[in-house]
């Protein structure tokens, strides 16, 4: 059968990759077994397809393969293998993008923070730090950002409440909270805030691509661990 299932990257990592697949199952009916397919279909609500035909063999399918796949009608008698790539171009991630977009009632409607959503004026900052800390844009960026807009509260979502950015933070801006959540009800919160100030990643790409009704920053500086393409084509604001 076709899946995702392997070990290869965390939740939005697999969150993208899982989206890819779902749409190349749709389009050639594929039965696939998908990681983390309850907290991405029945939490988040993003809907993974799951169709009827499995094979004997299977091939792996390469980033730059993936359009081919799905712009062209390809002879696909085989199981499609994503466990090898990220599939986290700019084109691919743009397509993504506009589909959930398009699909966003479904992931509305899965939020128990869905009251929020174009009804407040609460900014919220992702800070990954832990395991990307050396790659971090720093505090300059986040500090410059809230100077910039005009907002009730700030919200910061962080894999390490204690890193030194976030202390500083805390010591300019008073009316800081720290959410303090799992890792989906911090997408599910913080892209409901009217505006959203990314760092790099897969995981602050995805809190993007859901904030249906934000104002959202992202750097804009090529970063040295991840890819470029999360952040670019789709409707946001570049900041540095």
């Amino acid at each position: 059968m076709s899946t995702t299932t392997g070990q290869n990257g965390r939740l939005c990592n697999q969150v993208i990759r899982n989206l890819s697949l779902s749409l190349l199952a749709e389009k050639y009916d594929l039965y696939v077994e998908y990681s983390n397919f309850k907290k991405i279909n029945d939490i988040l609500g993003i809907k993974l397809h799951c169709g009827n035909k499995k094979f004997s063999t299977t091939k792996d399918v390469k980033v730059d393969q993936y359009m081919i796949y799905l712009n062209t009608d390809v002879d696909v008698q085989y199981n499609l293998n994503f466990m090898n790539h990220y599939y986290q171009t700019e084109d691919i991630t743009t397509l993504l993008h506009n589909h959930l977009i398009i699909h966003k009632e479904d992931i509305i409607n899965k939020n128990p923070f869905k009251s929020r959503y174009n009804n407040n004026n609460d900014l919220f900052l992702h800070i990954r730090v832990d395991d990307a800390k050396k790659w971090n844009i720093g505090f300059d960026y986040y500090s410059r950002c809230i100077d910039q807009l005009e907002y009730e509260n700030i919200y910061i979502g962080s894999d390490n409440f204690n890193d030194d950015i976030i202390i500083k933070l805390k010591s300019k801006h008073p009316n800081i909270y720290l959410l303090k959540v799992s890792d989906v009800e911090t997408i599910q919160f913080g892209s409901t805030c009217k505006h959203v100030i990314l760092s790099h990643g897969s995981f602050s790409a995805v809190i993007g691509y859901l904030a249906f009704y934000s104002n959202v920053y992202y750097p804009n500086i090529k970063p040295r661990w991840c890819p470029f393409g999360l952040f670019l084509n789709k409707g946001w604001n570049p900041f540095i």
